[in-house]
């Protein structure tokens, strides 16, 4: 096979990351999420007006404290004020928690349903369109984007409500000491408003910037970090490391802008506070001096606005995080409606069925028959990878896919799976039943976390311990899976009991047993084994594709050896097909693979 080639240069400059949903988009999305909690919201929102309506008595509690005082009275004349200002405490605290409460679980609530939705979604995205994007974009998407949007419904959320509730009655309140000192304390807002849009403006543009400029490091750093063994063999380490520099010098530098202009937001709400203040104290003083309020009242009126600093400068600073969320849910929601789009309305293909439609019982007659018509492929202008592929498998044959790297092989079995779409051409794989059902294993097979039955049972939920241990035994895997610590209920995956990469590949044909489809697809599925763990695995495979049609895009020849067919990619056409005798002996492309593996074989050292 041909070596690995080197990362080109520009490759990354030209990803097409995933997109960014608008403004109105992400609105309309959260909407959506929210509806089905309406209840919820407005429960918590009810509470929350009537804690800070409460909250509201104490000015004017302190207010008659004040005039007391002023008026020389008693000091038995205190008590009943001081009491209700326990009062208010007590009953404040707890309608505010037991709203702020609602409001949380609200949050948390959207934020799993977001989550669900967005893995659900990326899940069912094209392969070729997240190639074209890069692994960074969306890993920056499902780490810190869906971070910041957590920790937006966690803490900016609650009291972002809070804060808004406090603001609205508290003018009202200021309204109803007397007009006048309302109007005083809106004095402040122009300057608050102009600093919030000032703010606003730039935020939400730097943002997004911000996170792009995240997401292009981290995937610059996943390039060069997983390539590092090509990056060294062609001595491009210093281009990847200058590549690498200048990315993070563009991420640092959009992170000082934030830093700058969040500095300017302060200082502008500083200078909102000061104007404001000064008109209320003013305007008490003129007022009390006419004998139209009592100093108590004009201590009240004081109090309230001086209570304002705190919410509105919690709304306003909020706003940093509500930008930086939204820019968070934009991309978040960017994904969602990408994998909602059809990628193309004129090629078709056999797409998997769920588990629990997959017949239990095979005959001959359920085997898929697959047509692969005129299939183009290409990542990009100028970057195609299939040409006009055509290919039929008979219902029952098992045919290998062979070639050298990078001659497009994966790319076909991915379309013939249902994973990918084509360019241009259709694939179809019937029963005599419908639609075939499709399962694709790969070399890249994930263990997931828990027992060893939940993750056999991810391909049949419905599966009794007995039909695991079939499908085990099948592979020639219940041996050793017997021989875990706990047997089927031992915990696998990360903190779990670690299995080797020859038997993750069998758990994985045990899952493709049980899933029972009628088109099996391999991809290379015994690449990652040694040559001891190869030829076990390849009598797993033969196993695991006993009556069923299949594809299997060959690591090893051997596995060409035992098809029925042999199909020859050259790059990304057809070029040679027949049983593996035939081939052999015609001195054509195939014969040429095979005499550099079995000769390569004759003459590696025996470990």
């Amino acid at each position: 096979m041909t070596p690995p080639t080197s990362p080109s240069p520009t490759a990354d400059d030209s990803a097409e990351l995933l997109p960014v949903a608008t403004p109105a988009r992400t609105r309309a999305a959260l909407r959506t999420l929210i509806r089905p909690d309406r209840g919820l919201a407005l429960t918590g929102l009810g509470i929350l007006v009537a804690a800070t309506a409460v909250g509201l008595l104490v000015q004017p509690l302190l207010g008659r404290i004040v005039d007391i005082v002023a008026d020389g009275r008693p000091a038995g004349d205190l008590t009943l004020p001081v009491v209700l200002l326990v009062a208010v405490a007590v009953v404040q605290g707890l309608t505010t928690t037991l709203g702020l409460t609602r409001i949380a679980r609200l949050g948390e609530t959207v934020l799993a349903r977001l989550r669900e939705r967005f893995v659900e979604r990326a899940l069912n995205l094209p392969a070729d369109r997240l190639e074209r994007a890069g692994a960074g974009d969306l890993t920056a998407r499902v780490t810190g984007d869906v971070a910041r949007v957590a920790e937006a419904v966690r803490s900016a959320l609650p009291e972002m409500a809070r804060s808004v509730l406090a603001i609205l009655l508290t003018l009202g309140a200021l309204a109803l000491l007397d007009v006048r000192f309302l109007l005083a304390a809106l004095l402040a807002v122009p300057v608050q408003l102009l600093t919030a849009r000032w703010y606003v403006r730039r935020a939400l543009t730097l943002y997004a910037d911000q996170r792009v400029a995240n997401g292009a490091q981290q995937q610059q750093l996943l390039e060069t970090i997983g390539g590092a063994v090509t990056v060294r063999g062609h001595r491009l380490e210093e281009q990847h490391t200058e590549r690498s520099a200048g990315r993070s010098r563009k991420a640092v530098d959009l992170t000082m802008r934030s830093v700058n202009l969040v500095l300017g937001f302060y200082g502008r709400l500083h200078i909102a506070e000061y104007i404001g203040l000064a008109a209320v104290l003013i305007a008490g003083f003129w007022l009390v001096r006419d004998g139209a309020v009592s100093i108590g009242t004009a201590t009240a009126a004081a109090l309230y606005f001086h209570s304002l600093f705190g919410p509105v400068n919690a709304a306003l600073v909020l706003l940093d995080d509500a930008q930086s969320a939204a820019a968070g849910l934009a991309r978040l929601v960017g994904v969602t409606d990408l994998a909602e789009q059809p990628e193309q309305s004129e090629p078709t293909a056999g797409k998997a069925a769920p588990a629990s439609s997959v017949p239990r019982q095979r005959t001959p007659s359920s085997e898929a028959a697959v047509t692969v018509h005129e299939v183009g492929h290409a990542y990009g202008p100028g970057r195609p990878v299939l040409h006009e592929v055509s290919l039929t498998l008979k219902a029952g044959e098992h045919v290998a896919l062979v070639g050298t790297s990078g001659a497009g092989k994966s790319t076909l079995a991915r379309i013939v799976a249902g994973v990918q779409q084509p360019t241009t051409g259709t694939v179809t794989a019937q029963t005599s039943t419908g639609e075939a059902s499709v399962v694709l294993v790969t070399q890249e097979v994930h263990v997931f976390t828990g027992t060893l039955a939940e993750d056999l049972r991810l391909a049949r939920p419905d599966a009794t311990d007995a039909d695991l241990r079939t499908a085990l035994s099948t592979v020639h895997a219940l041996d050793w899976a017997e021989a875990l610590p706990n047997g089927l209920a031992t915990v696998v995956g990360e903190g779990g009991h670690r299995l080797d990469p020859a038997r993750a590949q069998q758990l994985a044909l045990a899952r493709l047993v049980l899933a029972d489809p009628a088109l099996a697809v391999l991809d290379e599925a015994t690449a990652e084994a040694g040559s001891a763990g190869a030829r076990v695995l390849e009598r797993s495979a033969e196993a695991a594709l006993a009556g069923r049609t299949a594809l299997v895009v060959a690591h090893r020849l051997t596995q060409a050896v035992a098809a029925d067919r042999v199909v020859v990619l050259e790059a990304g056409r057809v070029v040679e097909s027949g049983p593996h005798d035939e081939l052999r002996d015609a001195d054509g492309p195939y014969a040429a693979l095979w005499r550099a593996w079995s000769g390569s074989r004759a003459t590696a050292p025996h470990p």
